[in-house]
């Protein structure tokens, strides 16, 4: 009698283990298709943002010479007539020869004597294609200041961007993707004066490079 007892039991104590091997089956595999439907927590995607700079002065420039464009799109970045880039301004000669964005980096970069007899030290950053990333410019557009840009062999002035953002809550921070950058043809004064360079139907190959500029009184 006693054995037919212990037979029962151990019988009933295997059918309670295949119900709750199903059980605990069943809700892993409920919850690993619901962490597969689940975005992850650790990210958060936000497309289209605009960053643009505030109170650009609107300047034109006196002819379409390369000097010319070249100079007022400084002046317009650096905003200060002391610094650029009219006549017995500091930067005055360095732009008047300068063939290029490149070239005008290097000249510029330095120190230079104003009008009064002061001087700036000028702190010209030259990106070239391979080295321009997108974090770069978002960071720098996002204070506040422009910069210029070499594309199809002409210069304009960076005023903003339209970018995706990727937050990523761990150690490799943000991620941007640019789509496009806003310019300023300092050319023209009318609706031909605003340019955008668009990641999907401009080729990121032709522009030549990006220059950021700042300076400061000595």
């Amino acid at each position: 009698m006693a054995e037919l007892r212990f037979s029962i039991i151990n019988r009933l104590l295997f059918i309670g283990r295949l119900i709750f091997v199903g059980w605990a089956l069943a809700w892993l595999t409920t919850a690993s298709a619901s962490a597969q439907n689940t975005p992850s927590p650790n990210a958060v995607f936000l497309p289209n943002q605009v960053v643009r700079i505030a109170n650009l002065p609107s300047l034109t420039a006196p002819s379409w010479k390369s000097t010319a464009v070249l100079a007022t799109a400084l002046e317009t970045v650096i905003r200060d007539k002391d610094v650029c880039c009219g006549k017995d301004s500091g930067l005055e000669d360095a732009v008047l020869s300068a063939s290029s964005l490149k070239d005008l980096s290097a000249k510029i970069e330095g120190r230079h004597v104003l009008s009064d007899g002061l001087s700036i030290n000028v702190r010209a950053e030259y990106l070239s294609p391979s080295s321009l990333g997108a974090p770069a410019l978002v960071s720098t557009l996002t204070n506040q200041k422009a910069m210029l840009v070499e594309w199809k062999s002409r210069v304009y002035v960076v005023y903003g961007a339209v970018y995706d953002e990727t937050r990523i809550y761990d150690p490799d921070g943000w991620q941007f993707v640019i789509r496009k950058l806003l310019l300023l043809d300092v050319r023209f004064f009318d609706h031909r004066r605003e340019v955008e360079f668009n990641s999907e139907s401009d080729d990121w190959n032709t522009i030549q490079g990006v220059l950021t500029v700042s300076f400061v009184r000595q």
